[in-house]
């Protein structure tokens, strides 16, 4: 067996004591019961016997063995109220234990200054949002706008199929360039609020 027990294992080895106490006061309490008989009968025979010292002899150890027999049970009854209330106390305590760390988790969870963060997180994330929206918006209407004169050249002529594919390729250069931005925007602010998150 290690040198030190675990706190399961004391626990144990206590409630094994106060059983084992309760036991050697049940069996004090016994004996004491049966030595009350004994000197009843001692008394009965000399009281026959007219053996007066005898008779007020027995008496006697009677009377104080009933009053050792009596302190015995109180003490019995004392020790078991005792360990009742030991054990009240234990899960009063686990309780309290209990309640405590599930207050602090609650205050933790409802503190306002989480609630200030999180709002904090999500209106600097809804700007980012709106903004990439009106960046796209203005995107787009260029994006139209180059289309429906993509056809035309600076003259206001129908530009050549090789002119026009020319065009195409530059402009869709410009789109993935804009994508890609736009993405890697979006990652890094993504990045942000969840290291904000974990503070």
């Amino acid at each position: 067996m290690g040198l030190f027990k675990s706190k399961q294992q004391k626990e144990i080895e206590k409630k094994m004591l106060i059983k084992r106490t309760i036991n050697t006061m049940n069996k004090q309490i016994n004996r004491l019961e049966e030595q009350k008989k004994v000197f009843i009968e001692a008394a009965k025979r000399a009281k026959l016997k007219d053996l007066d010292t005898q008779f007020n002899l027995a008496l006697s150890g009677y009377k104080m063995t009933v009053q050792q027999q009596k302190r015995a049970q109180e003490m019995l009854l004392n020790f078991e109220i005792t360990a009742q209330m030991k054990d009240v106390t234990m899960m009063t305590s686990e309780f309290l234990r209990g309640m405590s760390d599930i207050s602090k988790e609650m205050t933790k969870l409802a503190d306002a200054k989480e609630f200030a963060k999180i709002q904090a997180q999500f209106e600097e994330a809804m700007v980012a949002v709106e903004t990439q929206t009106d960046q796209m918006d203005n995107f787009m209407e260029m994006s139209q706008e180059t289309f429906y004169n993509a056809g035309k050249d600076k003259s206001g002529k129908q530009m050549s199929d090789e002119e026009l594919e020319k065009f195409i390729m530059e402009q869709a250069t410009q789109d993935e360039l804009s994508t890609e931005s736009i993405e890697k925007e979006m990652e890094e602010l993504r990045k942000k609020i969840e290291a904000d998150a974990d503070k």
